[in-house]
């Protein structure tokens, strides 16, 4: 009996050792491909340097929402190698950018979304005070475009009053949702509850499809029965609302939210991406001026999704794209392009940022994080 209690012992003390060996190797493997997919970004975030304006604290060949979009990659790509490289680029920013908008606020609530969420990327990297505070302030302005008297809530894409769209909305959701799990007391109950707010009306706006996509926006031709504008399904709309519901499940229904979100994400790689698994927009080759970043926007909020709900397939995606912009997409100098299953067309600073965003997110997902 004792013969073959001892050797039971022996057997799970071998099958624990050859677990934990196998375990260390996935995670030595993880940790190869995470180190290879930091390493292209360090090149890329190189590239992107050479479009910054220190004059404006902007980045040149875009424009001002792109710009916060590359100061968020920025960010980004600091937390995922543990550096402080970059923090006087934000500084600069902070400071030299509103020389051309006070307080990041101008005409366009979906453009001082995006600068709320890259002062609270500066803040999570930096832990400074005065980023938390500036998303503040913009939530502020962005809180008053919200409206009942067209679709029954809802912000307006922009201070003309005439379009509710989803990117505005799903910014103004993950805002709000950003900055509650960032504050306490009346604070952090008053963003919570905005973000509740938004989303239950989102939800239900009909922008929503049948197939989990998200149309661009809403017809308001009659005020109180608002439809689905049935415009294209854009990348950026499908990335955003994961981040938005990633932060937004912390503090509310954590399940539902997460398994919708989950359902968006899933809908885009089944059917914004190729037979081979890269992530287009139905604009390509020619996107203007704005296209160009809407990929890189999914794949950050992807991986913040991914760190709610690890799923082997966003890794496995994340890491094709990232592949697939490197190997395919690549022009001279680190320098990515627009189509990222390739050939490589032109550089600038929106091309950069999306692509690098990807690279990034590859990086985080391999880490673990």
């Amino acid at each position: 009996m004792r013969a073959k209690y001892g050797f039971l012992v022996a057997g799970l003390t071998v099958w624990m050792a050859m677990s934990a060996f196998c375990q260390n190797e996935a995670t030595a493997h993880e940790s190869d491909k995470s180190s290879k997919y930091l390493q292209q970004a360090t090149e890329g975030v190189e590239a992107l340097r050479g479009w910054y304006d220190e004059s404006t604290g902007l980045y040149k060949t875009t424009g001002w929402w792109n710009s916060a979009n590359a100061i968020t990659v920025l960010a980004d790509y600091s937390r995922a190698l543990k550096t402080q490289q970059h923090v006087p680029t934000l500084a600069h920013t902070f400071t030299a950018a509103q020389t051309t908008s006070p307080n990041f606020i101008n005409k366009f609530y979906d453009d001082e979304g995006w600068w709320a969420l890259a002062w609270i990327d500066a803040y999570d990297l930096t832990r400074e005070p005065r980023y938390l505070e500036m998303a503040e302030t913009i939530f502020a302005d962005m809180a008053g475009g919200w409206d009942t008297g067209t679709c029954g809530g809802g912000i307006w894409w922009s201070k003309d009053n005439k379009y509710k769209n989803a990117i505005a909305n799903e910014l103004f959701l993950s805002v709000a949702a950003h900055l509650a799990n960032r504050t306490s007391g009346s604070q952090r109950s008053s963003y919570a509850k905005w973000s509740k707010r938004e989303w239950k009306w989102f939800s239900k706006s009909g922008m929503i499809n049948a197939q989990n996509l998200i149309n661009d926006g809403l017809n308001s031709s009659n005020p109180r029965a608002c439809k689905n504008n049935g415009q294209t399904t854009w990348s950026y709309n499908q990335g955003v609302i994961l981040g938005g519901l990633a932060e937004f499940s912390q503090f509310a229904s954590r399940r539902a939210s997460l398994r919708k979100a989950n359902q968006f994400a899933d809908a885009a790689i089944t059917h914004l991406a190729d037979k081979d698994g890269v992530l287009h927009d139905s604009c390509e080759p020619k996107c203007g001026e704005d296209g160009p970043q809407f990929k890189g926007i999914f794949a950050r909020n992807l991986a913040r999704l991914y760190a709610s709900t690890p799923n082997s397939s966003y890794r496995t995606f994340a890491m094709t794209n990232a592949d697939s912009i490197w190997k395919k997409a690549q022009g001279s100098d680190y320098e990515f392009g627009l189509v990222w299953s390739g050939p490589f067309d032109v550089a600038d600073a929106a091309r950069q940022s999306s692509a690098l965003d990807a690279i990034v997110a590859a990086a985080f997902m391999t880490q673990g994080q």
